[in-house]
Order: C-alpha cells, then sequence, then structure tokens
C-alpha cells in the first residue's frame, strides 16, 4: 500500500508539473502573439497617424531629438547619442593603435576607424543610446497614461489610442534617427581620427589614406538601414511594454526595465543578423593599399 501511495502521489506530482509547463508555454505563446498583433497593428496605421495626427507628429519628432525639461539643456537624445559614439570611436583609436602597434602595423589604425566604426560601432552605441532615451522615455510616458486611465480615456472619446499614441511614436522615431545616426557617425569618425593623429601623433596623411582608402561607400548605406531597422525595434519593443503597463508607478517602472532589457538584446540581434546577411558570405573585404 505505502509503494502503491507514494507512485500515486509521484505520478500526481508528475502531472501537476506538465500541466504548469504547459500553463507557461501557453502564456509565452500568447504574449508572442500579443506582441505581434500589437506590432502589426502600429505599423499598419502609419500613414493613418501621419495624415489625422500631423501635429503630435511634429510634436514627438521634437520631444524625441530635443528632450523636454531638463533633458533639453543639453540637447536630448542628439547629444546623448552623439557622445556616446564620439567616446566610442574614441576607444576605438586608442585600442587598435596600441594593438596594431605590438605588431609594427599602426598606421592601419584608419582602416579599423573605417571598418569598425561603421559596420559595428556607431550602430551598436546609437542602438543603445536609443533604448536609454527615446525608448525608455517613450515606455514610462505611455506607462504613466495606461495606469493613470488616460488610455481608457482616449478610447472612451473614440480617438484609437494606437495610431494616436503608439504609430506617431514610431513615424516620429524613424524620423529622428536618420539626422542622428549621421551625427553619431560623423563623431565617431572625428574622435578616432582626433586620437590617432592629435594623442598619438601619427601623420595626418597616413591615417586619412588608410581611411578613405576601406571606407566603403556602401558600408555607410547599410549601416543606416541597419540603424533605421534598430530604431523601428527599439520604438516597437518599447511602446509595447508602455501600452501594456499594469499595477501603479512600480507597474510603470518594471516595464521600463523589462522593455530596456529586451530591446538591448533587440540590438544586439538586429546586428548579428544583419552583418550575417549583408557581409556573411564574403565580408567585402579586400586588405590592400
Amino acid at each position: 500500500m505505502a509503494v502503491t501511495t507514494t507512485g500515486r502521489l509521484a505520478t500526481t506530482g508528475k502531472f501537476f508539473r506538465t500541466r504548469r509547463l504547459a500553463a507557461r508555454s501557453s502564456a509565452a505563446a500568447d504574449e508572442i502573439g500579443d506582441k505581434a498583433i500589437f506590432f502589426w497593428h502600429a505599423i499598419r496605421f502609419m500613414p493613418y497617424a501621419i495624415r489625422r495626427h500631423k501635429k503630435e507628429t511634429i510634436r514627438l519628432i521634437a520631444e524625441i531629438a530635443m528632450g523636454t525639461g531638463g533633458l533639453a539643456v543639453i540637447g536630448g537624445t542628439v547629444v546623448i547619442v552623439s557622445f556616446l559614439t564620439l567616446f566610442a570611436g574614441g576607444t576605438i583609436a586608442v585600442q587598435g593603435y596600441s594593438s596594431l602597434g605590438n605588431i609594427g602595423v599602426e598606421a592601419l589604425t584608419g582602416f579599423l576607424s573605417a571598418f569598425i566604426n561603421v559596420r559595428i560601432g556607431a550602430p551598436v552605441i546609437a542602438g543603445i543610446g536609443l533604448a536609454a532615451t527615446i525608448g525608455a522615455g517613450s515606455t514610462a510616458q505611455l506607462g504613466a497614461m495606461r495606469v493613470s486611465e488616460e488610455i481608457d480615456a482616449l478610447e472612451a472619446m473614440s480617438i484609437a489610442s494606437i495610431p494616436y499614441l503608439v504609430s506617431t511614436r514610431l513615424v516620429a522615431g524613424l524620423v529622428t534617427i536618420v539626422p542622428l545616426y549621421s551625427l553619431a557617425v560623423v563623431a565617431s569618425f572625428a574622435a578616432s581620427r582626433f586620437a590617432t593623429v592629435t594623442l598619438y601623433g601619427q601623420s595626418a596623411g597616413v591615417y586619412d589614406h588608410y581611411f578613405n582608402t576601406f571606407l566603403s561607400p556602401s558600408d555607410i548605406l547599410w549601416s543606416f538601414g541597419q540603424a533605421i531597422v534598430m530604431a523601428a525595434t527599439v520604438m516597437l519593443i518599447h511602446t509595447y511594454y508602455g501600452y501594456t503597463a499594469a499595477g501603479g508607478p512600480a507597474g510603470v517602472g518594471r516595464a521600463v526595465g523589462y522593455a530596456v532589457r529586451a530591446s538591448l538584446v533587440a540590438v544586439v540581434s538586429v546586428t548579428l543578423v544583419m552583418s550575417l546577411a549583408i557581409y556573411g558570405s564574403s565580408g567585402d573585404f579586400h586588405l590592400s593599399g
């Protein structure tokens, strides 16, 4: 009898563990489906948002680029992302010059700047900056509106909340990313040249020769495409977590944390996938000059 009872308990425990695992799997599948539907509606309503909510879209473009409140004093996202890529470009030059100098080819630091800044450095750092500034701010704003029932009030007034709150932010992020990323790339190039030529004393002609030789216009265009995909991904993730926030102010804080974590993973994943898609077969790299 004892053996039979023990066997029944073990079977019952395994049954409940299986049910819990199935419930968690079902909840995860439901969440993925909810995100996919939300992302589809946000993208689908972008033309509608541009036509019907022009003033809100323009306001969000200005807010994303220059910031609001205390953040506007330092220039908002433009300055933050530019400074991040500025110091990242300087770090690439310092590490590259030191490492190449160990094997006597420090003259190739210009090549390293043209190669790494465009393909890896500037896109990743800009994506992280977007997640920490534009993304986190959007999650907090939408989360605060959700817990204070402002989104419900919009729906009660027959104003579609996704086009007005989400699609407009997505449009603003995509519009802002082009000049924003342009400044980021220029800042990374300037920092690398300054560190190599001014701090280390390398000839400007040598640096410019290798930099111009290996800087491919197609790489810059692909880099901008990568930045646009990153901006869309970051905005979609952060607006979803803000739009679905629950649990009061503490819930908004958790939503911001979850969104930042997810967007950082997405930034690196986008970099990996697009690098494999663009450069994975041959790399489009020929060492010469």
